[in-house]
Formats: C-alpha cells, structure tokens, sequence
C-alpha cells in the first residue's frame, strides 16, 4: 500500500488534483449519513464506495460555504453542512486557469534589420538544394579551366616524348617477340 496517496477530486468530468495545483483544497466526505448521501447524489456517485482517501475539491463548493484560512500555513475548511453544487453538468464552468508569468511577459520585438529580415524569416535546416554563391562558381570553373590547361599541356610533353624516343626503341627491339610488341603499343 502506497504511503502517500495524491489528492484529487472524485467528481465525474472534474481533472483536479494536488499534484500541479497548491492553491486547491480537498475536502473529505461527511460522516453523517443523510449530508453523505447528499453529496453523493450531487456529485452523481450513486453506488460509489468512499474511502477514507475520497475527496471533492473545493471548485464545487460555492464560495460562501468554504471558510479560508487564518494563517498563511492553514487550510481552507468548509462550513458545516457544505454541499458541493457546482459542476459541469448544471452549467458551472471553472475559471480557465491563469496565464503563466512567461505568457503574461510583454517581450521587445527582436530588431532585424531591413536587409536580413527575409534571412531571419526562414529558418535553413541545411543547404542540400541552396545555390551556390556567384564567386564560389567563378573560383570552380577558373579551377577548372586551369586543370584543363594542364591536362593539355601533359597531352603534348607525351607526345614529344613518343616521337622523340619511338624510333630509337623500335630499332632495338624485335618486332617478333610478343613481349617487345606490347611496348610498342601506344595506347
């Protein structure tokens, strides 16, 4: 057995419950039989066992039948003969609950300035799809241009290089022999 139990409130459609809420007291089912019964036909629990862990939370209570503390460390305590009356069901709506500090905070908007504003308005989770800057595509074909020179120029040292030592080669070698021919291959 748990020893500690949470409060909260046994009323069908009511949510309430000590675990997020300081400011709600709970209330423990009379011991007299017919304000008992009386609470329980309010509260629409005909055949409801009552525990002495059972509490109705004090939203359903009029304001004029519940007695609020003396002291900053006492408890809010109910009139004798209190009856819970307000519920969903007969039309009592509960206060939506109040905004948090965070909520209520007024905020300076951010200052952008004019020409970031449309950087600031989107957010770029990554830069699969972005295009790439002017300049970054100038400096890749200059690069690329350059390459091409150089390939170019290596084409035509290899073949200087062909000219100039194919003829001394072919002499030396035997044409016959399979090995010799493959040297002579030039591509």
């Amino acid at each position: 057995m748990p020893l500690f139990h949470l409060k909260h409130c046994c009323v069908p459609l009511c949510s309430a419950s000590a675990k997020f809420n300081g400011i709600l007291s709970f209330h423990a089912f009379p011991t007299h039989s017919d304000l008992r019964r009386q609470w329980l036909v309010n509260i629409r629990r005909d055949h409801f066992t009552i525990t002495s862990h059972t509490r109705v939370c004090c939203r359903h209570f009029a304001s004029d039948q519940l007695i609020e503390p003396t002291t900053l460390d006492g408890q809010r305590r109910l009139i004798k003969g209190a009856v819970p009356t307000l519920f969903e069901w007969n039309g009592y709506k509960v206060e939506p609950p109040r905004r948090s500090v965070w909520e209520r905070t007024e905020r300076r908007p951010e200052l952008v300035p004019p020409d970031d504003q449309e950087e600031h308005s989107l957010t770029r989770d990554h830069d699969y799809c972005s295009v790439p800057e002017p300049s970054a595509l100038d400096i890749s074909a200059s690069a690329a241009e350059d390459l091409s020179k150089d390939v170019e120029t290596q084409r035509k040292e290899i073949q200087e290089l062909r000219v100039q030592f194919l003829p001394t080669l072919s002499l030396a070698l035997t044409p016959t022999s399979p090995d010799n021919l493959s040297l002579l291959d030039t591509e």
